[in-house]
């Protein structure tokens, strides 16, 4: 298996993945159908481990979730090299910001073991949403409440670091 994605229809179309999807904050609380529609628009991706799923400053236009397997998320720091931020394990999700704004991708992403991924396309999505306010309307609150807990916890993590003189 190369680094090239083997994209075929998922093989979770039945209540686990209605399951994975409601469990994940961007999309907990959603009615059954409006997963359901998500889910009839996402893809499968598998990937062997230390493949890149994507580098920071690409473009981007996928959300990914984790089915199987795990992702490394990282930063290339100028001097230091690459520095981990997070390694992501099943029901983990990365890339949803590529869904929001146009802007490049702010880390790269690599397969730490084999990995099985639920992608959604964007413009899939745009389509989606398009057609379907309600599910629309309910989707782009649950973005914008883990967008401020994120936020929250960003800001926190920053205040430890200035006030223990670590930052």
């Amino acid at each position: 298996m190369g680094d090239e994605p083997k994209s075929s229809e998922l093989d979770l179309k039945g209540k686990s993945a209605l399951e994975i999807l409601s469990q994940i904050d961007l999309f907990n609380g959603l009615p059954q159908g409006h997963l359901r529609r998500v889910v009839d628009i996402g893809l499968e991706e598998q990937y062997r481990a230390s493949a890149t799923i994507f580098s920071e400053g690409e473009p981007g236009d996928k959300f990914y979730l984790i089915v199987e397997g795990a992702v490394r998320i990282s930063r290339i720091v100028p001097g230091m090299g690459e520095e981990a931020l997070a390694v992501l394990r099943p029901g983990n999700y990365f890339g949803e910001m590529s869904l929001i704004d146009d802007a490049p991708r702010s880390a790269t992403a690599m397969c730490h073991e084999k990995c099985r991924l639920f992608v959604v396309n964007r413009r899939d999505l745009e389509d989606l949403l398009f057609v379907d306010r309600d599910l629309a309307y309910e989707l782009l609150w649950n973005w914008v409440r883990t967008l401020s807990r994120r936020l929250r916890a960003t800001n926190d993590k920053m205040t430890f670091l200035a006030t223990t003189s670590k930052f």
